[in-house]
């Protein structure tokens, strides 16, 4: 996770990051769908205008899939290992993961995207790479490629709350935190969530949302 002290420029450098005006290589094609659905569309703030506009979203990635060859074939299903409720797994290879998210966490799509470049920029150490779409018993599914970590011990929840108060968020509810300077929410960190690989912690799967009217601020 960053460390910087400053505030400040950790607000502004995570607003052009979703904005689309910097980032990663990998959050390149991320940053170009988010962009894609903001401009062809116009979603409300509240959660439930987005969700009335999710089903619209799909559409309108199913079309600039389509026209940009995103569709992504190669899942093996003979690599499958696990799945939650809101994805399924897949082995690639020793190195890296395989994940079918639907995004049903989600609002909104965009959200969705959203939560992928917050955990590149918070935890750049298991990035997201966006592959494309698949489409499985007519869902719509984005899949990312993620490094793949092994666990070697049982994650300590308590050392995973140190952690995240070392670095400014505060704990709200069971594995629920919240950055009330950078207006950023992080939930669901339990201990499948975060990994302990010769005691690191690795988090592989984060639910990132933003409060706007702090994090624009």
């Amino acid at each position: 996770m960053k460390h910087d002290m400053d505030l400040k420029s950790v607000k502004y450098e995570l607003q052009t990051i979703i904005s689309g005006k910097s980032g990663n290589s990998y959050d390149a094609l991320i940053q170009t769908i988010a962009h894609y659905l903001r401009t062809s569309q116009r979603t409300g703030p509240m959660a439930e205008e987005k969700h009335q506009n999710k089903a619209e979203e799909t559409e309108k990635l199913l079309t600039f899939a389509a026209k940009n060859d995103l569709f992504y074939t190669d899942v093996e299903e003979d690599k499958y290992i696990s799945e939650g409720a809101e994805q399924k797994v897949y082995i690639q290879s020793e190195q890296f993961v395989l994940k079918l998210n639907d995004a049903i966490y989600y609002a909104s799509w965009e959200d969705y995207f959203l939560n992928l470049m917050l955990h590149n920029y918070f935890f750049a150490d298991t990035a997201y790479q966006l592959l494309g779409f698949h489409q499985k018993e007519k869902e719509l599914y984005a899949v990312v490629k993620q490094p793949f970590v092994k666990a070697d011990s049982l994650t300590d929840l308590t050392q995973v709350k140190a952690f995240l108060t070392n670095n400014g968020f505060e704990n709200t509810r069971n594995h629920d935190y919240f950055h009330p300077q950078l207006g950023i929410i992080l939930e669901d960190l339990h201990d499948e969530n975060v990994l302990t690989h010769h005691d690191m912690l690795y988090f592989i799967d984060t639910v990132f949302y933003i409060k706007p009217e702090v994090f624009w601020s």
